[in-house]
């Protein structure tokens, strides 16, 4: 049986992390509730939370600076719930790496169908139906472009140098979107279907935010990208070819 996705939920006040706890383990997740930044590092230390919902105004440190933290160490799913619904703070929740953002008061069955959505994006499910592969199929994980390997079976990026780059979920599904369609102009849209499904809420700056933090990651020059270039009025597109195996 597979073991239940564990998720932390931080937040300083007692009585929203007791309705979050409650309401997740009904729909079968292991939870552990923290109220500080410190108690979520040491979690993370020593039982590691498979996704964390972070709450940003927190006393003493700033819950944006705690999700750079996360990031830094850590690869998991992040999804803000906060009171802070302003655009500004949501395009800075997703640059500093969170995969979705959630404001106060929200209903509680679109949270669980958010945190789902993003635990199948780190971690794809194969077909009931599947076979195991055969040694042939592995390469069609393995996409190739400029240098660079994206594998879409163990969800990694490696450099031109071999060196594996550390994507969030949202990166991940975005790149791969992109080098599964190279040399097509793919819409804002149809990127925000691709990333985050039909929970997608209809704010498209998210995919400009997101194609800003990936430009920083595989760019020689984000301010001059070369490989993942903007059409106006259009959308983005891969540039170079993009290879199998």
């Amino acid at each position: 049986m597979k073991p239940a996705s564990h998720i932390a939920v931080l937040d300083d006040e007692v009585d929203i992390t007791l309705l979050l706890a409650n309401y997740l383990q009904g729909h079968g997740f292991r939870v552990t509730q923290v109220h500080n930044g410190r108690a979520l590092m040491t979690l993370m230390e020593s039982d590691p939370a498979d996704l964390v919902l972070l709450d940003l105004g927190l006393p003493g440190e700033d819950g944006f600076s705690i999700a750079r933290r996360m990031r830094e160490s850590w690869r998991c799913g992040l999804v803000i719930v906060t009171g802070r619904g302003d655009a500004v703070d949501k395009v800075v929740g997703l640059e500093v790496g969170a995969d979705d953002y959630v404001t106060k008061p929200f209903d509680l069955r679109e949270l669980v169908a958010r945190v789902k959505a993003v635990l199948r994006r780190l971690t794809p499910e194969p077909p009931l139906s599947a076979a195991p592969a055969a040694p042939a199929a592995a390469s069609a994980d393995k996409l190739r472009f400029a240098g660079w390997q994206l594998d879409t079976a163990a969800r990694s990026l490696r450099n031109p140098q071999g060196e594996e780059v550390t994507l969030t979920g949202g990166e991940f599904d975005l790149l791969q979107a992109f080098a599964r369609h190279p040399g097509r102009v793919l819409s804002r849209d149809f990127l925000l279907e691709q990333t985050r499904g039909r929970e997608a809420a209809p704010f498209d700056r998210t995919i400009d935010v997101q194609v800003g933090r990936l430009r920083k990651k595989i760019e020689a020059d984000a301010d001059d990208p070369q490989l993942i270039k903007s059409v106006r009025g259009a959308g983005y597109i891969l540039t170079p070819p993009v290879s199998h195996g």
